[in-house]
C-alpha cells in the first residue's frame, strides 16, 4: 500500500492527533503524518509532534499570510490530505478550493445539529438524548461538508458538559481513523 502524505492541523491538546499518529504507525493505515500545523504556540498537541519526531510548524499570523505560509509547507511536503483535529481557525474559501475534497474535519456533534462552537452546552440546553461525532469534508460552509461517518452514544441525565466531552472524544479517536480507512478503501 502506498500511503498518502497527511498534514494535521491542531489548536489544542491533540487527543485526536494522538489517535491518528498511533494508527498511522500501522502498515495498513492509509496515511503517513508528514506535518503538524498549529495556530497556537502553546498547543499541547505539539508535544506529540516532538515525541514522535514529526515535523511541525507554528503559524500564527493574519489569515492571508497564514495560508500563504501553509501552502508553501504543504507543497514542499507533497501533502495530499489534510485532517483538522481540533483546529480552531476558519480557513478561507480560496484555501479550501485549492484542496477541494482533501480536507477532513471531525466535529463533536451529530451534524447537521450544533455546528460551530459551544456544542456541548447546546446539547445539554436542548435536552438531547443522543449525541456523538461526525467526520466530514470541509467546504465553504461551517461544518457543512459532505458527511463521511457518524458515531453516536446515549446521553444520560447525570451527564454534564465534561462527561459529554469525554465520551465524545473517545468516539472521535475511533471515528476519524475509521473514516480515513473507509475513504481510501472506496478509492
Amino acid at each position: 500500500m502506498v500511503k498518502k502524505n497527511c498534514c494535521v492541523f491542531i489548536s489544542g491538546n491533540g487527543t485526536n492527533l494522538n489517535a491518528l499518529i498511533k494508527n498511522s504507525r500501522s502498515y495498513i493505515f492509509p496515511i503517513n503524518i508528514k506535518l503538524i500545523i498549529s495556530n497556537r504556540k502553546n498547543a499541547r498537541g505539539l508535544d506529540l509532534a516532538k515525541k514522535f519526531s514529526i515535523p511541525y510548524k507554528i503559524i500564527n499570523m493574519k489569515k492571508n499570510l497564514f495560508e500563504n505560509e501553509l501552502m508553501k509547507e504543504i507543497l514542499y511536503r507533497k501533502i495530499s490530505i489534510i485532517c483538522l483535529a481540533g483546529f480552531m481557525k476558519i480557513l478561507s474559501d480560496k484555501f479550501i478550493k485549492n484542496f477541494n475534497g482533501k480536507i477532513l474535519n471531525i466535529h463533536p456533534s451529530l451534524l447537521p445539529k450544533y455546528k460551530g462552537l459551544n456544542t456541548f452546552e447546546k446539547i445539554i440546553k436542548n435536552k438531547e438524548t443522543l449525541t456523538g461525532c461526525t467526520v466530514h469534508y470541509v467546504n465553504k460552509n461551517l461544518d457543512g461538508g459532505k458527511i463521511l461517518l457518524k458515531k453516536s452514544f446515549e446521553i444520560f441525565k447525570k451527564d454534564d458538559i465534561n462527561k459529554l466531552k469525554s465520551k465524545t472524544q473517545k468516539l472521535e479517536h475511533q471515528a476519524f481513523s475509521e473514516a480515513i480507512i473507509n475513504l481510501y478503501r472506496m478509492n
